[in-house]
């Protein structure tokens, strides 16, 4: 599914719609609207991609279908690529700094 997402975030369109999206669902015909050089089956193919992966999910309002921003699998991306990293990064600059501060001489009690 994670390689889904990441082909669907892959395509600038998408990743516009998605924006589109952040503050407030939006339905079909107001995304048509927000995209003028492109026409209503090509914003459609690009919405279905996004629902396939679970990127939006649409709820049909009678003849209305509103479109919402699923943010749970970019969190789950998040998770993976940015939070399981995070603690690898801080130990290595923290070490940087260390290994700077004792070829300067200056020592972890310097105060800023």
């Amino acid at each position: 599914m994670a390689e889904d997402v990441w082909k669907a975030l892959a395509d600038p369109t998408r990743r516009a719609i998605l924006d589109q999206l952040r503050d407030e669902p939006r339905t079909t015909g107001e995304l048509v609207e927000a995209f003028p050089n492109l026409d209503r089956c090509t914003v459609m193919k690009h919405l279905e991609i996004l629902v396939r992966c679970g990127l939006v999910l649409p709820r049909k309002q009678g003849r209305v279908r509103q479109n919402y921003l699923n943010p749970a699998p970019l969190q789950a991306i998040v998770e993976r690529w940015v939070h399981g990293h995070t603690a690898r990064i801080a130990e290595a600059a923290f070490r940087l700094k260390r290994i700077a501060e004792e070829e300067n001489g200056t020592g972890s009690h310097q105060t800023d």
